[in-house]
């Protein structure tokens, strides 16, 4: 089975991702590892979109079942017939927000705060991330996720609401049984 989690920034994709992947054996693929380049600023330097899709492809290739966590609405049309299963992920605006800003802190600690680039980053992140539900953003909005979700040829599962990664894992995994 090929699944596909998705969802806003900090929604959770990668948090299930992980999870399913460890209970289930399957190898977890990020689309963040594909869409960034490594570089000295994390989250700075976008990948040439055809290089991306070739590593993707490259690296499922071979797997019979596989995860894929985050966004690739944007990534073309071959990826709307590629999964077996997608789950979309939405959770409230403030309790998302709240993540954002810790998994941030985590990651940089008061630099986000204190040290002007860094915190120059923070903020036009967050205002990037604030404008998914209201769909002023641009890219990733919750109106594009909903149209991307349209097009796709397999079932989607939506989990809606602030649920535990178990109670999350059991959707997934009661769903998986449905679809045999």
């Amino acid at each position: 089975m090929k699944i596909h989690i998705m969802g806003a920034s900090c929604a959770g994709s990668t948090t299930l991702g992980t999870a399913l992947a460890k209970q289930l054996g399957y190898p977890l693929f990020d689309s963040d590892e594909y869409f960034w380049e490594k570089s000295a600023t994390p989250f700075t330097v976008r990948r040439n979109p055809e290089l991306r899709n070739e590593m993707l492809t490259r690296d499922t290739t071979g797997h019979d079942h596989w995860i894929l966590s985050g966004s690739m609405v944007s990534w073309g049309q071959v990826w709307l017939e590629m999964f077996d299963l997608v789950v979309f992920l939405y959770v409230p605006h403030h309790i998302r927000m709240q993540r954002l800003q810790n998994r941030e802190l985590q990651r940089y600690g008061d630099q986000i705060f204190n040290d002007p680039e860094r915190a120059e980053m923070y903020r036009t992140f967050r205002q990037w991330a604030s404008g998914y539900d209201d769909n002023t953003t641009n890219g990733r909005t919750l109106q594009v996720h909903e149209t991307w979700l349209n097009q796709l040829s397999c079932p989607v599962l939506e989990i809606k609401g602030d649920t535990t990664v178990e109670e999350r894992t059991g959707m997934v995994l009661e769903r998986m049984k449905v679809l045999g």
